[in-house]
């Protein structure tokens, strides 16, 4: 039988000190945050886990940031270092805002670990959340990373079977566009030794 998502993820805390600035991402969100006019906004992160690194990128840049993970004990983790970030305990797909509440959405490392028939949903609930020229930034698991154009199942990470799930570019831009963001910029980056493709979309004004 294999183990939960989340239960993975409470394992993973417990040696998440191991593997700490395995993954810098600084430059992917230098990137992101030149791309807004506003020095402060607000941020809701989706698949936050400890809050690093990016609530601390953003929360020292002084915006406020609310993070939403369904993996107790990587809360525990945020708490402990990120403590000025706002924290949900829930699974991304079920929590619910006001439309317009945030100039910026994340999801890092995380959207594709739900089925891939649940993205398009997501996306439109993301871009109601979003306020006029909001942006979305995720990260998303392609051929390059699974061996597949298109993919279900499992893979091997850090010891654990972990599911994933997504579909071609092609497909994931035409649901990005048919919600009706605009697709800003999309490139691979190799972090920590895995490649992944990186996507910002823009909600139009």
């Amino acid at each position: 039988m294999r183990k939960s998502l989340s239960r993975i993820y409470d394992e993973f805390a417990d040696t998440y000190e191991e593997s700490r600035g395995i993954f810098d991402m600084s430059e992917v969100f230098d990137t992101f945050y030149q791309r807004f006019d506003t020095e402060k906004g607000s941020i809701l992160d989706l698949g936050c886990g400890a809050g690093e690194p990016l609530a601390a990128t953003f929360i020292k840049r002084g915006w406020s940031v609310t993070g939403v993970d369904f993996s107790q004990r990587m809360l525990e983790l945020a708490a402990r270092y990120v403590p000025d970030m706002d924290t949900i305990h829930a699974d991304m797909r079920n929590v619910e805002f006001g439309p317009g509440q945030f100039d910026a959405i994340t999801i890092i490392y995380a959207l594709f670990h739900l089925p891939r028939d649940e993205h398009a949903v997501l996306f439109a609930k993301i871009f109601d959340w979003l306020r006029p020229n909001g942006k979305l930034l995720f990260t998303y698991a392609t051929r390059e990373y699974t061996g597949q154009l298109e993919f279900d199942g499992y893979k091997e990470f850090m010891g654990q079977q972990l599911y994933y799930s997504h579909k071609s570019p092609e497909r994931l831009y035409a649901d990005l566009e048919m919600v009706g963001f605009d697709i800003e910029a999309w490139d691979y980056r190799n972090i920590g030794g895995e490649l992944f493709l990186w996507v910002t979309a823009n909600k139009p004004a």
